[in-house]
């Protein structure tokens, strides 16, 4: 059972590659029969509906290698429809025009971006001339917004190797007495099994003590996960009043530390959990103040830049997630990164 400490739990149900104009009905379709399984109403389905259809057909028209990514994100009584516009095209020059309500882009339905800001509960935004664009939106039932689903210190996004529907990473995120804790699991290989085991990881996770320390929940989830798949199994411990973070890695997980754009690397021991881990060892790291903490699987390239990306580090830590994900994933390989910006 997942514990209560790691909701909200969020599930990427769909990534639609926008690369011609019936994509816009796949988005539309896949998200609003998300709405309508989370017990949405029917004009609250309409409204996600214009919204997506804006942001894919202008992924059609004015982006290059444009993604458009549907989620769902579920606590105790409240859920939620998020969704993620993600490009390479040639960015938004003046993005603050660009949204303001009536404004419409070239092309396309004539409400511009502006409904995305009117009809969503949540937006964000980040745009870099010569290297593309996020836009996140989050949509809650009605228009109060439930303070279980209001957390936006951490998001993460999964993405399955080109072929696979699962994806055989996955994340969790835990809350405790002003501490934050984080794992990440990328299940050996790709699929079913893959995903299986690290949802194993995940389930072992939540239901560890929130004062252990990580290199015993890590020893947990390799016990855990004797007889599946395996895999690579990260788990950090952000103390932001203490200014630490101690992190235990077994795997080829990679975990950084980026603070005023420079990124210091987090230390993994050898071994694959649920078969081999000769030692399981935690290291302690310094968590400056507004730091920003990420861990990703081999999904994604780990010599990425924290200085490609200027006003990066200063957005929330899902556009922060999708740029990188657009910028050093592969896809090879299923794609995992989990972010986390800790208040002091």
């Amino acid at each position: 059972m997942i514990g209560a400490f790691c909701l909200p739990v969020t599930d990427d149900v769909a990534w639609v590659r926008v690369d011609e104009p019936t994509a816009a009905g796949q988005a539309r379709r896949a998200a609003t029969a998300l709405a309508r399984q989370l017990g949405f109403g029917e004009n609250r389905v309409a409204e996600i509906g214009i919204v997506v259809t804006e942001l894919a057909t202008n992924l059609d028209r004015h982006a290059d290698q444009g993604t458009l990514v549907v989620r769902s994100v579920r606590a105790t009584a409240h859920a939620a429809v998020e969704v993620v516009a993600i490009d390479r095209g040639p960015g938004i020059a003046d993005l603050a025009s660009a949204i303001e309500d009536g404004r419409s882009t070239a092309g396309t339905l004539g409400v511009g971006l502006g409904a995305v800001h009117r009809l969503a509960d949540v937006v964000t935004a980040l745009s870099e001339p010569g290297q593309g664009t996020v836009i996140t939106a989050r949509f809650h039932a009605s228009k109060e917004s439930p303070s279980e689903l209001a957390a936006d210190d951490a998001a993460g996004l999964t993405r399955p190797i080109e072929g696979e529907e699962i994806c055989g990473d996955a994340y969790a995120v835990m809350r405790a007495d002003g501490r934050m804790r984080l794992m990440m699991c990328d299940g050996s290989g790709h699929g079913p099994l893959a995903a299986a085991a690290s949802r194993a990881a995940v389930a072992t996770f939540c239901e560890r003590p929130s004062g252990e320390p990580p290199e015993a929940v890590v020893a947990a989830i390799h016990a855990a996960l004797r007889g599946s798949r395996g895999g690579a199994v990260a788990v950090a411990d952000l103390d932001p009043a203490g200014g630490r973070v101690r992190f235990a890695g077994l795997g080829n997980i990679a975990a950084c530390v980026v603070a005023e754009n420079r990124k210091s690397g987090m230390i993994s021991v050898p071994g694959i959990a649920g078969y081999q881990a000769r030692t399981i060892r935690a290291f302690d790291h310094a968590l400056p103040a507004g730091a920003t903490v990420v861990l990703h699987s081999d999904g994604l390239t780990g010599k990425w830049s924290a200085e490609t990306w200027p006003r990066l580090f200063s957005s929330t830590p899902l556009v922060i997630a999708s740029v990188l994900l657009r910028d050093a994933g592969v896809h090879r390989d299923d794609a995992s990164v989990l972010v986390a910006r800790p208040g002091p």
